[in-house]
């Protein structure tokens, strides 16, 4: 087996992913790591979506996790979550393991986690301060005026106090994806998870919600995944970057070490350049002969 010397100087296997290096995307000590990833499995019938993936996410900043659309980024926050389950691996969040733990472990857990989900998955039959107080009204046992006083508090954060009383149907596309945020912080999680955060955003609620995500985790000094193909939004806020293709980490490291020294195939997707060992042709056999030659 072909083998690379690692920076300690020690043999490790070629096809282990890179870890692109420079002084801002140092590994964090084990102790700084809120999620770790080991030896991750998970098939799709016969299809690899995680073929042997490694990971590590360390406390308190914004880790990204980008590659094409298909390769498993939501899936790999469904197994974070433990909504699914791994075919071989370990998965720890803060210590434990999460497939391993009953189901009201389980639940303990999640409670310490926020989700932004793609679509947003607001309550449509819920106005704007309800959908963000539910989870407080299902999971803690605070007087009424309490809870007013945090869900105004949430919504204030995101700015969007002053629309409490809308309903769903009432909110752009990028209000709602901002009550969603402000629900995912209602019970003061240790990490959020945000699944494709700016997909369907016009570039001012964009703009917005990249702000938001990295002043929440800053100021809340909470830990943030971000699940996304879209390079430059994701890269302007996130600390290490994780790029992922056909079930394998292909590199890691800060958006500017990948820029600046990812691999050929990092560099094609971080440019979204039409050239180069993602191509643009299916494969297929020659023009000529499927032009002149018998029909299908």
């Amino acid at each position: 087996m072909a083998t690379r010397l690692s920076r300690h100087g020690h043999e490790v296997p070629a096809q282990h992913h890179r870890l692109i290096t420079s002084p801002m995307s140092r590994p964090p000590p084990s102790e700084d790591i809120l999620v770790r990833i080991r030896g991750l499995k998970f098939y799709r019938g016969q299809r690899a979506i995680f073929d042997g993936v490694d990971i590590d996410i360390p406390r308190g900043g914004v880790t990204a996790i980008m590659g094409p659309s298909g390769t498993g980024k939501t899936t790999l926050l469904k197994l974070i979550g433990g909504q699914l389950t791994p075919d071989a691996g370990t998965i720890e969040v803060d210590g434990q393991e999460v497939h391993a733990l009953s189901t009201r472990e389980l639940y303990r857990l999640r409670m310490r986690m926020g989700m932004l989900f793609q679509s947003g998955a607001l309550l449509t039959d819920l106005n704007v301060f309800d959908n963000v107080a539910y989870p407080l009204r299902e999971h803690t046992k605070l007087n009424p005026s309490m809870t007013r006083k945090l869900v105004l508090m949430k919504l204030e954060a995101v700015g969007l106090r002053g629309a409490h009383q809308l309903m769903p149907s009432e909110l752009s596309g990028g209000m709602a994806r901002r009550v969603a945020l402000a629900r995912a912080i209602a019970l003061d999680p240790m990490m959020i998870m945000y699944d494709e955060p700016f997909t369907g955003q016009d570039p001012i609620s964009m703009g917005v919600l990249v702000q938001l995500i990295r002043r929440l985790n800053d100021a809340a000094r909470i830990s943030s995944i971000v699940v996304s193909h879209d390079v430059a939004e994701t890269c302007e806020i996130a600390d290490l970057v994780y790029v992922i293709s056909n079930g394998k980490v292909i590199e890691s490291g800060s958006p500017q070490a990948l820029h600046e020294g990812g691999g050929e195939w990092t560099r094609q997707f971080m440019g979204g350049l039409a050239d180069g060992p993602v191509p643009f042709h299916y494969p297929a056999p020659g023009l000529e002969s499927d032009l002149f030659g018998e029909s299908a």
